[in-house]
């Protein structure tokens, strides 16, 4: 009798500090990120001929021309909008003229295609000359990017700690999940075993076997897909051995893409054939599709359902970003915007309009990276104000939504049923929660997918659903800081617009299950039940993981002392 009242109050214990714990993580995550400071000194430098102007070069791709969007802004009405772009690349520094109507000149012969350039080299564009000149001789100090300006001098946490720190996090999630009910179950301990092997696996591998010098990505990852399969476990055990498989699979896609897209010029030469890929998914998923809540995004495959939409936001990425020299020409974006239309029209034909949505907000934020161009932007959002108005008008169900969005009291008992549910569990968990398995939430339809964020709260409190949404959003600032370090163009617009539909995807799933928006039926990262987004989470993720110059740090270092 003793020892059930100590494990009663030791469970009520780890129910008022696992919230504070998962704040901890997440705070450590990107405290450890931020210690990364950015070099004061800039790459290179342009010296105009004949001056003693000197231009820093602070990036991997630099644009060159009249137009004032360009990185290099040359005040000559002799030179194009968009002239030449300056690119580094392991053979050294290139020049590569964009269709300019005057050409790129090095050392007084025009460039054709890219044309290596060395320190005290002549690049003439228009009627203006810059000499290629050592970084190390501009003397001005470069200011950090936001993110890293106030970081700590002090070391980042040891990718080890971080990760012991997340595995105790999980071991006290299965204690309480196996001892907050009546009927003691040790079986959370099995999954929590399976989680810790093939975490730890992954951590040792990436580290000694990739030589890998930071994980703090990584990490964040798997301390969401162990809260995600911890807490399925009681809603259906299978649910978890699910996602524990896919995984598996997300994480091998993971390493896989980050050895791809490790040259960024590789990534061109697989880009019409993963453009037809996706495109193929998606004609797949039209003819054999099969059909469930409303949509027909499914495909059965024996005892497996697999959800191709999920797999071509890896491939929207690849396709929609490239290094700077390829992607300002006219035929690399009109391939994209068809590539748009074909995605979105599929995914609209299919009735997967959260999805739908979700890839027109991606295809946003690429087109603005791509071209800066506002007029773009404002062309595609009263395109979609014009489909949407047409979708409302001949699909019932999706008008329900509508018509239950902001009223979700009235319609408490119908249209607005799980809403109601969530936001009454929700409260009822309060910051804490009422421990893995006591709550009621679990017996909602859709409560471990689309509606996930209220089980999450009921069952953990607020404070842990609000540290993982933070960390999705944290996400997105972290890869927008990350890319004046990035090594071309194609990490830049990768990692922003990976980390952006990742957000857009949270806040869908969060505020349509609150009622902020009309409930939209997509998945929140990571935690939400499907294997094929989990996938899909993990292959998202290696953008951001490319883009960080940390992650080849350690093949740099080797091949350079390979060349000494």
């Amino acid at each position: 009798m003793g020892f059930q009242v100590f494990l009663d109050i030791a469970v009520v214990a780890l129910r008022f500090m696992l919230p504070l714990y998962a704040v901890v993580i997440v705070y450590q995550c990107f405290a450890s990120m931020r210690r990364h400071r950015r070099p004061e000194k800039p790459l290179v430098t342009l010296e105009i001929k004949n001056t003693l102007q000197q231009i820093p070069v602070l990036f991997w791709e630099n644009s060159i021309g009249r137009s004032k969007g360009s990185d290099i802004c040359v005040e000559d009405p002799t030179v194009s909008r968009d002239h030449c772009v300056l690119l580094r690349r392991q053979e050294g520094w290139m020049i590569s003229d964009i269709g300019s109507k005057g050409g790129t000149y090095v050392n007084g012969k025009r460039a054709r295609g890219r044309t290596q350039v060395l320190i005290d080299d002549e690049i003439t564009v228009g009627s203006t000359t810059f000499v290629l000149k050592r970084g190390d001789e501009f003397q001005d100090r470069i200011r950090p990017s936001w993110f890293f300006s106030k970081a700590s001098n002090k070391g980042s946490l040891q990718p080890y700690k971080l990760m012991l720190l997340i595995s105790f996090f999980h071991l006290f999630m299965a204690v309480e999940a196996s001892f907050t009910n009546e009927v003691q179950d040790f079986t959370p301990f099995v999954i929590f075993g399976v989680l810790e092997a093939i975490v730890w696996t992954f951590f040792f591998v990436s580290t000694f076997a990739f030589k890998r010098i930071n994980f703090e990505l990584e990490a964040l990852a798997c301390f969401m897909t162990g809260i995600g399969a911890l807490i399925l476990y009681r809603k259906e055990p299978r649910m978890s051995y699910v996602q524990l498989i896919a995984a598996v699979i997300g994480i091998v896609l993971f390493c896989v893409i980050v050895k791809i897209i490790e040259n960024p010029d590789r990534v061109d030469s697989w880009r019409m054939a993963i453009m037809i890929g996706a495109v193929g998914l998606l004609a797949i998923n039209l003819i054999f599709g099969t059909v469930q809540n409303g949509a027909q995004n499914w495909i059965q495959i024996g005892p497996v359902s697999v959800q191709p939409s999920e797999f071509v936001k890896v491939a929207y990425i690849f396709v929609g970003a490239a290094a700077l020299d390829k992607l300002q020409t006219k035929r690399n974006f009109f391939e994209f915007i068809v590539f748009s239309a074909i995605c979105v029209g599929a995914l609209a034909l299919m009735g997967d309009f959260g999805t739908a949505l979700i890839f027109f907000v991606t295809f946003l934020l690429i087109a603005f990276m791509r071209s800066g161009d506002f007029k773009t932007v404002l062309l595609a959002l009263v395109a979609v104000v014009f489909a949407g108005t047409i979708v409302l008008k001949f699909k019932s169900y999706v008008l329900n939504r509508f018509a239950a969005w902001g009223h979700v009291w009235e319609y408490s008992d119908n249209l607005a049923y799980q809403q109601a549910r969530v936001l009454t569990y929700t409260a009822s968990g309060g910051l804490s929660g009422v421990g893995i398995g006591n709550g009621y939430m679990k017996y909602i339809f859709a409560s471990e997918s689309d509606i996930i964020f209220g089980m999450l709260s009921e069952e953990m409190g607020v404070i842990v659903s609000f540290a993982l949404v933070l960390a999705i959003v944290m996400l997105a600032f972290y890869a927008r800081a990350i890319t004046t370090r990035s090594r071309s163009t194609f990490y830049s617009i990768s990692a922003c617009c990976a980390a952006g539909l990742m957000v857009v995807q949270t806040s869908l799933n969060v505020f349509g299950a609150t009622d902020i928006l009309p409930l939209t039926g997509v998945t929140f990262p990571f935690i939400s039940a499907g294997g094929s987004s989990m996938i899909a989470c993990w292959g998202l993720l290696a953008f951001i993981k490319a883009a960080d110059e940390r992650t080849y740090a350690a093949r740099r270092l080797s091949k350079h002392q390979e060349d000494r």
